[in-house]
């Protein structure tokens, strides 16, 4: 139950407010106006989805209007048009099927290890002896696969019902 907690804590700390944000979660924070829409890179170079930068004005009173990034962008927005956000962690989101898959990815693959680590102490503690079993290896590989697996399918399948919707 700890290696699970821990993994609850993680995917609460990290890909949570992120996945809250690219499902609708609450109430939309505020509007941004695009200025410039552009393809993303990783760190290594690979495309990564639009992203677009906008002035961001909130929804509340008294805060600050500034300028952010929306993250993984449903579609190239028009310099000018105006979209609704939610924030997280200083970017902003919409509903994107990229996005959506991405941040589903991440939480599997963050739950994966603690999941098989979890059951190889239970079936430890089952069996009363320290137990290197390559069973629970090889649920740590099916998964990790099954997370990938899984948010490639959240974003084609949510890709595909926005662009029904629009």
């Amino acid at each position: 139950m700890a290696s699970l907690a821990v993994a609850g804590w993680l995917i609460w700390l990290l890909p949570a407010p992120h996945l809250a944000a690219v499902l609708g979660v609450g109430p939309v924070d505020g509007v941004i106006t695009v200025h410039t829409c552009y393809d993303a890179t990783d760190a290594q170079g690979y495309q990564d989805g639009t992203d677009c930068t906008g002035t961001y004005t909130p929804r509340a009173a008294g805060e600050r209007r500034r300028e952010v990034t929306l993250d993984k962008a449903a579609s190239r927005h028009r310099p000018g048009s105006t979209v609704e956000v939610r924030m997280a962690r200083g970017r902003a989101h919409e509903m994107s099927g990229y996005a959506l898959g991405r941040w589903t990815t991440a939480t599997g693959l963050i739950l994966g290890p603690f999941l098989a680590l979890s059951l190889s102490f239970r079936a430890c503690a089952r069996d009363a002896r320290w137990s290197h079993s390559s069973d629970y290896v090889l649920v740590l590989i099916v998964a990790e696969i099954a997370a990938l697996v899984f948010g490639v399918l959240v974003d084609l399948v949510a890709s595909i019902a926005l662009a029904l919707v629009r």
